[in-house]
């Protein structure tokens, strides 16, 4: 595998190579690119199970003569909430006739037979007196339009509609007269949807791009680094945009591409400051940039790829997702992710070969030979180790202390210290955070309303307002029942006397396969998403179905609402308990502890759960929002226990090779000193670009946003720094169980490491592990036989920041971690 590794690594980075490697590459994209442009445009956007009752009322009513025929409200209301006088009702209804006219002229130009035969464009026979609300300040203009096959298409006829309005003399001179005239209805709110994302996607690119920038020229400190990657990335980022669209497709899927651009940004980001820190390490230690390339490559190929796939395994837990979005996210992102990593890997190493170690200016890093020639416990693998004698290892442990003397004190070292110090009090301040996190659930529930799905309200969830105040709230979004036509009436007589329902008749009738078919309209007292208007939709469900012979079924946009609810809480509890034992088998193969693999688990969950309380908590505060969209539970959960682990994975594999050499408590101290920083710089980098979904305009995302962002910033500052500590304070070497290397590991040497630890955490950072040090000094040479042995059986690289430390702790620190 190794010899693999190293014949790949040479071919990336070698003179000819690189530049085969590369330009395979670019004529790689460019095809994909070719073939596969212009998928994805037509993508529906159903929001409740596919076998739901809401879906198939929607596919029986997609039968119907006319079915792309639907009617909008135009909500007409004084500014200063007077009544609408008997001359301005008379005005309306000449709009109401001009309107109607319009959009019949509009099926006429664009083929309509329906409307060619009718004859009836130009005539305004379709015009209607508007529907007045019973205080008379509000009244209603039913316009029927013709709805494309999704709603970026509706949206050109609703744009086209409320133009025509804001033409019109006679629209213009009632708005002139203090009349609002708002175009709304289930048309309208989906053509507003598809709208708000115009320029949504490159105004979250760009910012996506900035943050990422900033970040990079942060931590590179060159003017011209952080191009390279962000180049290799933005190209992984358009092409993953473009072969997720043609996997939807294919598999028919429905997806949000922003979080999926977000997703490869990040992955991306990390996978790159991997691989260059350890490029410029190798660069410290290797005059030639291409054999340093090669060397960096080689360590990290396989760390980027163990890392990559437990979050994409996760992903792929959502095939089993029954929402149609949540489904498709699952298994489009993960082809995002792939797509990344392969960019990071065999993208990246070509350009940076090319350009050659001037890239780092003006920071270029040199060649030491002094450090070239230096050894250190932490330089000797295990399998080396093996072969060398007691005093051999004791040397080189002596070695690296007095190098550490030097070393700068670690802040990160000197908290680590304090926490297993005193591991039950900062354990107890660690769960009050968490809990006062969990409190923001308190007042919380799941499930926005039509209005409150947007970020910015638009003009549709302005009528919807209107509506609201001076109509029943189901006028809107009426609730749609189909039935055989022979019971259709009762039906209609049996829901009319059910509680919440204001009207109900039958509207059209049509032959289906051989079976006569009536739809009813219902209209509600209730506002659809309302929990009153989704128990009226249990309630007319509950009645209907008991209907012998009707076949009778409930839909329209407040059923789709209780059925996508339910189908999220669904997929909640069964993605869940997936995920969560993903996340166990890896953590189990990794560390081989299942006491350690258990508790990194539990406390992943915990802190999950609390970030989404202080989510709602801060939805609440910043976006005025009272409940969570049905969908963020179950995604804000999937992505921080998936990047959680990642992160757990670090920190607990750094603390199981050093409790070999110095027992469990001191090895946590030294594992937390060594990976603070870079646990700490990858959670801004992910919390950086999710807030990026802040941008566009769903609330949705944004709430998912900002649950993430903050709950990565939660976990690496207070789980990863203070919680885990403190709990492998308390259980000490049993943590590890039933490595006996670490089990029977001398107590008393352990609790003298720490007690220098905190000695050395105000003399010098690095010093600390001086008493373990003299301790493995002075150990027989069955004893370190066997911990050369466990160190080797951990030796395999198993995050993607298990590299990039070496680049942060810079060259003294480097040979100071022991």
């Amino acid at each position: 595998m190794n010899r693999q590794l190293a014949t790949t690594a040479r071919t990336l980075t070698s003179k000819r190579g690189s530049w085969f490697v590369l330009g395979g590459v670019v004529v790689l994209v460019a095809l994909l690119f070719g073939l596969l442009s212009g998928a994805g445009e037509d993508r529906a956007n159903e929001t409740a199970p596919t076998d739901s009752e809401s879906t198939q009322v929607q596919q029986t009513l997609d039968k119907f003569p006319n079915a792309d025929e639907q009617s909008v409200m135009v909500v007409a209301s004084k500014d200063d909430d007077s009544v609408i006088s008997s001359d301005e009702q008379k005005d309306l209804g000449t709009l109401g006739t001009t309107l109607s006219d319009y959009a019949d002229q509009q099926k006429l130009d664009s083929g309509d037979s329906a409307a060619q035969n009718s004859g009836d464009a130009g005539s305004g026979s379709s015009g209607a007196r508007p529907i007045m609300s019973d205080d008379g300040r509000a009244a209603l203009l039913m316009v029927p339009i013709e709805v494309g096959l999704n709603n970026a298409d509706t949206a050109d006829t609703v744009d086209g509609l409320r133009d025509f309005i804001a033409d019109d003399s006679q629209a213009g001179q009632l708005q002139d007269s203090g009349m609002s005239l708002l175009v709304t209805g289930g048309p309208a709110i989906g053509a507003d949807i598809a709208s708000a994302f115009n320029g949504a996607d490159f105004t979250l690119l760009i910012v996506t791009i900035v943050i990422v920038a900033l970040l990079l020229i942060i931590t590179y400190r060159s003017p011209i680094l952080w191009l390279l990657p962000l180049i290799v990335i933005g190209t992984a980022d358009g092409l993953a945009s473009t072969v997720t669209a043609a996997v939807g497709d294919w598999l028919d899927l429905q997806f949000d591409a922003g979080i999926i651009s977000v997703l490869v940004f990040g992955a991306g980001a990390n996978y790159a400051l991997l691989f260059i820190s350890r490029y410029r390490e190798e660069l410290r230690r290797i005059a030639d940039h291409r054999t340093a390339l090669a060397e960096a490559w080689t360590h990290t190929a396989t760390t980027i790829l163990a890392s990559n796939l437990t979050v994409v395994l996760s992903l792929l837990s959502l095939v089993f997702a029954i929402i149609p979005g949540t489904r498709g996210l699952g298994i489009t992102a993960a082809v995002g992710l792939l797509i990344s990593a392969a960019a990071v890997l065999f993208a990246l190493p070509p350009v940076l070969a090319i350009c050659g170690k001037r890239v780092f200016w003006p920071f270029v890093p040199k060649a030491d030979d002094a450090l070239t020639e230096q050894g250190s416990a932490e330089d000797t693998t295990p399998a080396e180790a093996a072969h060398h004698s007691p005093q051999e290892l004791a040397d080189r442990a002596a070695g690296t202390k007095d190098r550490a003397a030097s070393a700068k004190p670690s802040i990160w070292r000197s908290i680590a210290t304090r926490v297993v110090r005193k591991p039950g009090l900062h354990l107890g301040a660690g769960i009050v955070i968490l809990g006062v996190m969990a409190t923001g659930f308190i007042g919380s529930s799941i499930g926005l309303d039509q209005t409150e799905k947007f970020r910015v309200q638009s003009e549709s969830a302005q009528g919807l307002d209107v509506l609201a105040d001076h109509f029943p709230p189901g006028e809107s979004q009426p609730i749609w029942v189909v039935a055989n036509t022979d019971e259709a009436d009762q039906v209609v007589g049996s829901v009319s006397d059910i509680d919440g329902v204001v009207r109900a008749s039958a509207v059209d009738g049509t032959n289906i396969d051989g079976t006569s078919v009536t739809k009813i309209m219902v209209t509600g007292e209730f506002e659809p998403d309302s929990a009153k208007g989704l128990d009226l939709v249990s309630d007319i469900r509950s009645d209907v179905h008991a209907i012998d012979g009707a076949d009778a079924q409930v839909g329209g946009a407040a059923a789709t609402e209780l059925d996508a609810r339910d189908g999220n809480q669904a997929d909640f509890f069964t993605i869940v308990p997936m995920v969560l034992a993903i996340s166990f088998i890896i953590l189990l193969v990794i560390l081989r502890a299942p006491i350690a693999a258990f508790t990194l688990l539990l406390v992943n969950v915990v802190s999950s759960a609390a970030a989404i309380g202080l989510g709602a908590f801060l939805s609440r505060t910043f976006f005025g929002q009272s409940a969570l969209d049905a969908q963020v539970p179950i995604l804000a959960f999937l992505f921080l226990v998936a990047l959680g682990i990642d992160y757990s994975i670090f920190l607990a594999h750094r603390a199981k090779k050093e409790s070999v050499l110095h027992g469990g408590r001191q090895g946590m101290i030294e594992a937390v000193a060594h990976t603070g920083g870079v646990i700490t710089s990858a959670g801004i980098v992910l919390a950086g670009v999710f807030a990026a979904l802040g941008m566009l305009p769903l609330m949705v995302l944004g709430q998912l946003g900002l649950i993430v962002g903050v709950g990565v910033l939660v976990d690496t500052l207070i789980v990863r720094t203070v919680i885990v500590p403190a709990i492998f304070g308390l259980a000490g070497n049993r943590m590890w169980w039933p490595n006996k290397t670490i089990t029977h590991f001398d107590e008393g040497d352990a609790a003298g490491t720490a007690g220098g630890a905190a000695a050395g955490s105000t003399a010098g950072g690095a010093a600390a592990g001086s008493t373990a040090d003299e301790s493995a000094a002075r150990s027989t040479a069955d004893e370190t036989a066997a911990r050369s042995t466990a160190l080797e059986h951990d030796a395999q690289p198993t995050h993607l920041l298990a590299e990039k430390e070496l680049a942060d702790s810079g060259s003294a620190s480097h040979h100071a971690k022991h």
